[in-house]
């Protein structure tokens, strides 16, 4: 690993970098299956999918994303026709968002694609090995948690 002078780790850099490139080809992938949705939306679909009529709370913590950015993917969301928002029963203040028919639909045609990218980033790594990199990205994140 590179580090300053001082000693310290360099590993902001690694991170943006790894970042950048998964996101190009998350992208690709999207662009060649002829759907307009990002990398952010994909999270959010996803997550509707796996459990409908969450609210925008729960999304934001589900996606590690605040509030403000994950009420403008819904937005989005819903101006793509994949999600709706609908004023939660119990709580007026609040809105619970659904997939639509074409968020479904939008699912199922990216799904397979976002696991063989998945099992393209983990080529040659271990479960153990990802448990290694689970642990140090939580030890990073809380880090900089406890510092605020």
């Amino acid at each position: 690993m590179t580090t300053h002078q001082n000693g310290t780790k360099i590993f902001g850099s690694h991170i943006d970098r790894t970042m950048k490139i998964i996101r190009q080809h998350y992208m690709q992938a999207f662009r060649d299956l002829g759907v307009d949705i990002t990398t952010e939306q994909w999270v959010i679909v996803d997550s509707l999918f796996h459990q409908d009529g969450q609210s925008q709370t729960e999304l934001a913590d589900g996606s590690f994303k605040n509030m403000a950015t994950v009420s403008r993917i819904i937005d989005l969301t819903c101006q793509k026709g994949f999600t709706e928002r609908f004023r939660s029963e119990s709580d007026k203040r609040r809105y619970r968002v659904f997939l639509t028919k074409k968020g479904k639909e939008v699912y199922h045609k990216i799904k397979p694609t976002v696991d063989q990218l998945r099992q393209k980033g983990w080529k040659g790594l271990s479960d153990e090995d990802y448990d290694d990199f689970l642990r140090i990205m939580n030890t990073i994140f809380s880090n900089f948690k406890e510092a605020e």
